[in-house]
């Protein structure tokens, strides 16, 4: 007769049945980290290649025309009457105690602006004299006049509109893109960033960073329109089969490394940009070269005036890029918030209009002609919008409770005015959507469903929208 065991204690068969019972379930800690760790191999592996969307997707590619400093809404798209007949009255109670504002003006009397506003197309919309081109273009336009975000300065406002986030440290909009669908052209970098002056955008490269992602899909800036890819052809005398064995061994030095320090996305991306270099000096030149445009599309986009050929230079190097397969292209307009005008908003505005209405306008145009704005989405917009109550007697405050941005092309329906704010232009109050909407909208134009767009991150599902938000389908024609 075999002893007695107390009630409590089991004999394990095996292996199995210790690793089930012995750890209280403990065992799934390792099995999760070896899971997280094979996926994390799995998108840093390829992160050039093509993918498929969630669904049939209505643009391949998109190009933000982003102005930095956030320009006014009333003097632009959202017409108001009512700020008018207030002018130099202050800010009615009812608008003004739920209202949260960075920088005080609410005490500040009504400005009102001092446009000729016309309607435009057949769809009848109306746009300001500042931007007599894009007016022309107005049927192509689906105006949101009801955008709102949480971003009371420019820091988080620029970050909350590329990332999702006031905070830093997440993925941009277009390293999301780029994660999600690859690139079709693997000579040319998928996200890419053309700024109209020198000055850094605020908040930085985070705001074409990605964040936790692997480094490999962060965006690359591009240099002046002149020289888009600096340092791009090899120095003279050296020939290809030289730079090839350079690069070759530098490759050994950097995989030896990397293999004793597979954690580090950086030194991978920094590999795989080395490789991106030496393929792109077979179609990068052809790609930027501009002097092969016709004197009609130069002057389609301002090129040869003095006041657009920044902007229109760079207008037009995204028209080739996305013609050539690139999948993101994010244009800077008033690059270190020049459109921030709390002040002389008359000249600020006036000034950087005309710097971007003609090109934008010859963008939109050139892509129709090319049979490219069906698959191409052309976004407009800044961080937020501006207020109706003055500042400094001449200017206009931070407004990010209701202001005005625009998409064409990519399977938007043109001629349409969506949303609207009150009777002065301060809060979004129909159909309103917040930046988390807007991307959303962005990511299901391209076929990809925001909701299913995970990355995870030590153990938590990440997405753009932060798990909020909802596509605006009714955008799409």
């Amino acid at each position: 007769m075999s002893p007695s065991r107390p009630p409590h204690i089991e004999e394990l068969l095996n292996r199995r049945d210790f690793l089930l019972r012995g750890g209280a379930g403990f065992g799934a800690l390792a099995l999760t980290y070896l899971i997280e760790s094979e996926r994390a191999l799995a998108a840093t592996a390829a992160p050039a290649s093509a993918r498929p969307a969630h669904f049939p997707a209505k643009a391949k590619s998109v190009i933000f025309l982003f102005m930095e400093g956030g320009p006014s809404q009333l003097d632009t798209f959202d017409p108001k009457p009512k700020l008018r007949e207030m002018a130099g009255q202050k800010l009615p109670e009812s608008f003004s105690k739920n209202l949260i504002t960075a920088m005080g003006e609410v005490e500040s009397p009504l400005l009102p602006d001092r446009r000729e506003w016309k309607q435009h197309g057949k769809s009848g919309i109306w746009v300001s004299d500042w931007l007599p081109h894009i007016a022309g273009c107005v049927d192509d336009l689906a105006v949101i006049r009801s955008c709102w975000g949480d971003g009371l300065n420019h820091a988080n406002g620029v970050g909350q509109m590329n990332t999702g986030s006031i905070l830093g440290g997440r993925p941009s909009i277009g390293s999301w893109v780029n994660y999600g669908l690859g690139a079709v052209n693997q000579n040319l970098p998928a996200f890419t960033v053309l700024c109209d002056n020198s000055s850094n955008v605020v908040g930085g490269p985070r705001n074409w960073g990605a964040g936790f992602m692997p480094a490999a899909y962060q965006g690359i800036r591009l240099g002046a329109a002149t020289e888009p890819f600096p340092n791009l052809n090899p120095p003279r005398g050296i020939s290809e089969e030289q730079q090839r064995g350079k690069l070759d061994y530098l490759l050994h030095l950097n995989q030896q490394h990397a293999q004793e320090h597979p954690e580090t996305s950086e030194l991978d991306a920094r590999i795989r940009s080395y490789e991106l270099a030496f393929r792109m000096q077979a179609e990068a030149p052809e790609a930027v070269d501009l002097s092969k445009e016709s004197a009609v599309t130069r002057k389609l986009y301002g090129i040869d005036e003095k006041e657009t050929t920044i902007f229109g230079r760079n207008c037009l190097l995204a028209r080739r890029l996305v013609e050539r397969g690139v999948r993101f292209v994010q244009l800077y307009s008033g690059t270190g918030s020049k459109w921030d005008a709390h002040s002389k908003i008359e000249q600020n505005h006036s000034a950087l209009c005309r710097a971007t209405d003609k090109p934008i306008a010859g963008l939109l145009k050139d892509l129709k002609a090319r049979g490219l704005l069906d698959s191409t989405l052309v976004v407009w917009g800044g961080e937020f919008g501006r207020t109706p109550m003055s500042e400094k007697g001449d200017g206009r405050d931070h407004n990010p409770t209701g202001f005005t941005m625009w998409m064409a092309g990519g399977g938007v329906k043109g001629g349409q005015v969506i949303g609207e704010t009150d009777e002065l232009g301060l809060y979004a109050v129909k159909d309103r959507l917040h930046v988390h909407d807007l991307h959303a909208t962005i990511l299901h134009l391209l076929g990809l469903d925001h909701t299913k767009l995970i990355y995870r991150h030590q153990g938590r599902p990440e997405r753009l929208t932060l798990n909020e938000g909802e596509p605006y389908t009714k955008i799409a024609g």
